[in-house]
């Protein structure tokens, strides 16, 4: 970012979050998980940061939520503890987004794949979606005494299992090797079928990602009320 200029760090799992993140101004992105997230995270946070929010694609629990549903968090969830989203930016992101929904969201620290697992989690925590980004960038965020919120797309939704093969393919900077991904076919061929459903939904996120990401503005909506 340019010296002085206000933005807004993003925690993104995937790539092409990044890029969709960083169009218009405003924003840096910062792809990983776990310790390399936070860490990422805290370092770009510095003189002129105005808030992080967690940004991209997410799983379903709540099952009656359909891929391409937007998702502002109210409140972030894990194991132990939970983080409130800050209220103004939250309310910022519904009224422009309109069919937003307000509810929680769970962190894990490893992809939820099996539809039997998203149930569980589903019953013991309310929690209407799930991605490993938002827990860590509300802690950072919690850390740093600046403003979170959360901003996911339902991909997967809560009926669906994950085939594993979606996985094979990830790389450490968010991108996907298709070559893994065909090799994990071809010892799995059974998983063909499931693994275009998930494409063919994740495109659709991904859609409404850019769509989202349009119609917020610069700083993914914070810029525009701080």
């Amino acid at each position: 970012m340019t010296d002085g200029a206000a933005f807004v760090v993003a925690a993104v799992g995937l790539a092409f979050e990044a890029r969709i993140a960083q169009r218009g101004h405003g924003v840096v992105p910062c792809v990983g998980r776990g310790d390399v997230l936070a860490d990422r995270l805290a370092a770009a946070a510095g003189p002129g940061c105005r808030g992080i929010i967690s940004f991209g694609i997410a799983g379903g629990l709540d099952p009656g939520l359909r891929p391409g549903m937007v998702v502002a968090a109210s409140a972030i969830l894990d194991e132990s503890r939970s983080w409130q989203t800050d209220e103004a930016w939250s309310g910022h992101l519904l009224t422009r987004l309109g069919s937003a929904i307000h509810a929680p969201v769970l962190g894990v620290d490893q992809p939820l794949l099996d539809a039997a697992k998203k149930a569980s989690w589903f019953q013991r925590t309310r929690a209407v979606a799930v991605d490993t980004e938002s827990h860590i960038a509300a802690g950072v965020a919690g850390k740093m005494d600046l403003p979170f919120a959360a901003l996911r797309i339902i991909a997967d939704p809560a009926n669906k299992t994950v085939p594993d093969s979606a996985l094979a393919g990830m790389r450490p900077d968010g991108s996907t090797d298709a070559v893994a991904v065909l090799r994990a076919l071809f010892r799995r061929p059974s998983e063909t079928v499931p693994l275009i459903r998930l494409a063919r939904d994740t495109w659709d996120a991904r859609r409404r990602l850019v769509d989202a990401r349009r119609r917020l503005g610069a700083g993914l909506g914070l810029l525009d009320i701080a």
